[in-house]
């Protein structure tokens, strides 16, 4: 499980350097729209070295956002840096589970010319990039092979509307996205995969990212991209329960476990009953792997 996915832009040296030292759960070298036409070839460079390289040392997971899986781009994205073996690729604009499995098929092809392990290259789609991707967000809860989670993005949506703005005067998404939002998050846990929350633009604003990362968390979101490494600590806390939600939730379990077969428990006034012993069993299972 990842808390924090950090965006690097795949040309500059420097930021991949100091990404390694960060603390991301996962790292993320972008090819994509962190990299103007002319730098594609330099990037591509640059990060096939760092893959075989100093990434090879950092303890978080590193994958690379490749452009359109469509498009000649990403064809030469995954000749370039699919040698360096990253723990997985990040596939924008996509807009189907199809379109994860065909990017599949052609990792399959690198990895056996690579000698890498089949099927070990996983696949994060960004998945509502585009109208037509908003509904078939349900095709990827049919066992897609390489999926380990769904996120979703504003702006390339926004801008295929013809939106002028995304967020309201408070910084709370409009209906629209906070619908996509929600739809989303119940498509990842749909595909049983990691439900991973879009970025927050403004890296300065570290009190409205914590108060956003806590509620993605508590509405069942496991993860949030980060655009800045300051942005990564604040992610931590907001992902990782408090020590109040554990306490709380181990004694909804032992008051289970102290009673065996029974539909429901009371403990403290309340009766408790087998929803809210699966979301303490959530709640423990986070904050373990959290403590990793």
């Amino acid at each position: 499980m990842h808390r924090s996915w950090l965006f690097v832009p795949g040309d500059s040296e420097r930021k991949l350097e100091k990404s390694l030292g960060v603390g991301a759960d996962a790292l993320i070298f972008d090819l994509e729209d962190a990299v103007a036409p002319e730098r594609k070839d330099e990037a591509r460079r640059i990060v096939a070295d760092f893959l075989r390289g100093p990434a090879k040392d950092t303890s978080a997971s590193v994958y690379v956002r490749v452009n359109p899986w469509d498009t000649p781009l990403c064809a030469e994205d995954l000749d370039a840096v699919m040698g360096g073996a990253p723990d997985g690729v990040v596939q924008p604009k996509s807009e189907s589970a199809q379109d994860v499995i065909a990017l599949g098929a052609a990792i399959t092809a690198h990895e056996k010319i690579h000698g890498i392990e089949a099927g070990s290259t996983r696949i994060l789609p960004v998945a509502t990039e585009t109208p037509k991707a908003i509904f078939q967000l349900g095709s990827y809860s049919v066992g897609v092979p390489r999926l380990v989670g769904l996120t979703w993005g504003a702006e390339d949506l926004g801008a295929a509307i013809g939106a002028s703005v995304r967020r309201d005067a408070q910084g709370e998404w409009l209906s629209p996205y906070e619908m996509v939002r929600s739809l989303t998050l119940f498509a990842a846990h749909a595909a049983g995969v990691e439900a991973i929350d879009t970025l927050h633009a403004d890296f300065r604003d570290a009190e409205g990212l914590l108060a956003h990362a806590r509620r993605a968390r508590q509405a069942g979101f496991t993860g949030k991209l980060a655009i800045h490494p300051a942005q990564v600590a604040v992610i931590h806390d907001a992902m990782t329960p408090s020590d109040d939600e554990v306490r709380a939730a181990r004694q909804i379990v032992d008051a289970f476990a102290e009673s065996p077969g029974v539909g429901a428990v009371s403990l403290d006034g309340q009766m408790l009953d087998r929803p809210h012993l699966e979301g303490a069993r959530k709640i423990l299972a986070l904050a373990e792997r959290s403590a990793l």
